[in-house]
């Protein structure tokens, strides 16, 4: 019996060590790794670079507080206005908190309590951000949810503008619904969109918490679109491993959260600042973005060269190195056999397998996972018509 609450259905793999892409179990086997942690570890395990920096931040502090400045927030904020449409930056801990963040930052700015978002959306699990989410399954058995957001379908702007009163603060959207299935934003949606917003004075928040950090092939998704933002949340490959999410607000808001109106005792901890700003350094850097989008467009050609002849594969769909394979049954078998294989995948809802390698992985990197793929593909739907047929 273990002294942890049964919170995650964990597979039967214990890790021993990870050094790049690969993972190492403690019985000696070794796995790729396209789950990087589910799209955390960005630069692969122990990046060189990123463990340097948080070594040699360990040297001098690991926490005062944020009643004093911190130097190196300085630095890594300014990376992050740099490279996105915002101005100024709150940092805490996690995903959820970015959004919790952005969340209160949105009422608090308009005076509005009303928050849109969408069907099978996923924002958290803090209880706002479980509220704003568009999952019944990660809401339930919690009771109420809190009455202050309206789901609409993804993708469909009248439903949006119906949805709009004199009481919406804001509007939250991915720009890739990860959780939800990979499921990529219309272009002509998010433009829309963000007319919409501007119309009827309205914020527009962009959840980057997954696809932030070069996931897509641009420092953030939203770039795709040729939008700018009010509010963009991050996290995950910003620390590569370490605890950290940002909230990044355009600069006509600087005097929303002032002193006292929000905070977080570890928010910004200059050891997982050290992390961020190695991150951010490497990862925003033209040539980097340039080779993720080349690298993402080489696995989707790989995949759907490989896989398009399989009746239990219906789509292949993403953007950079953030990919989901649509079945057409429960792909649970597939991330157990794939895993005995020597090849950690991830789901995004029942039918969806999902692919988040490390934005360094090689060329022969993606033939390896694409073929390790087919064959477990071709395994487990080979062994469920055999059932059928005994």
């Amino acid at each position: 019996m273990t002294a942890l609450l049964p919170t995650y259905k964990r597979f039967d793999l214990s890790v021993a060590k990870a050094n790049g892409t690969t993972i190492e179990d403690t019985n000696g086997k070794r796995y790729l790794d396209f789950g990087s942690g589910i799209g955390v570890c960005n630069l692969g395990h122990r990046h060189p670079g990123v463990q340097k920096a948080i070594e040699a931040q360990l040297q001098n502090y690991w926490h005062t507080s944020n009643l004093y400045h911190n130097p190196i927030q300085e630095e890594v904020a300014e990376l992050l206005v740099q490279n996105s449409s915002g101005d100024h930056v709150f940092f805490c801990n996690s995903g959820a908190e970015a959004n919790e963040a952005a969340i209160k930052f949105a009422r608090k700015a308009t005076g509005k309590t009303k928050i849109i978002t969408f069907n099978q959306s996923f924002h958290g699990r803090t209880f706002a951000t479980m509220s704003a989410t568009g999952q019944a399954k990660i809401q339930q058995g919690y009771g109420p949810m809190l009455g202050t957001f309206e789901y609409v379908p993804f993708n469909d702007l009248e439903a949006v503008k119906q949805a709009i009163d004199e009481n919406t603060a804001a509007v939250m959207v991915e720009m890739i619904q990860g959780e939800g299935g990979v499921i990529p934003a219309e272009a002509l949606f998010i433009s829309g969109l963000e007319q919409v917003c501007k119309n009827n004075h309205v914020l527009l928040i962009v959840d980057e918490i997954q696809t932030g950090i070069g996931r897509t092939g641009k420092s953030f998704a939203y770039e795709h679109y040729g939008i700018s933002p009010d509010i963009i949340s991050v996290a995950k490959g910003l620390g590569n491993g370490l605890p950290v999410g940002a909230m990044i607000a355009k600069g006509k808001y600087y005097n929303v959260f002032g002193p006292g109106t929000h905070g977080s005792t570890f928010g910004g901890n200059p050891v997982s600042m050290a992390a961020a700003k190695a991150v951010l350094q490497y990862v925003f850097q033209a040539d980097f973005l340039q080779e993720v989008e080349e690298k993402g467009r080489y696995l989707q050609e790989r995949l759907t060269e490989k896989l398009s002849e399989l009746s239990f594969v219906s789509d292949i769909r993403g953007r950079g190195l953030m990919i989901g394979i649509e079945c057409t049954a429960d792909v649970s078998p597939v991330i157990a056999r794939s895993m005995q294989e020597g090849l950690l995948i991830l789901s995004a809802g029942q039918q969806v397998i999902r692919l988040l390698p490390p934005l360094t992985v090689t060329e022969e990197e993606i033939d390896t996972a694409v073929d390790l793929i087919y064959e477990t593909l071709n395994n487990v739907v080979l062994e469920d018509v055999q059932k059928v047929t005994q």
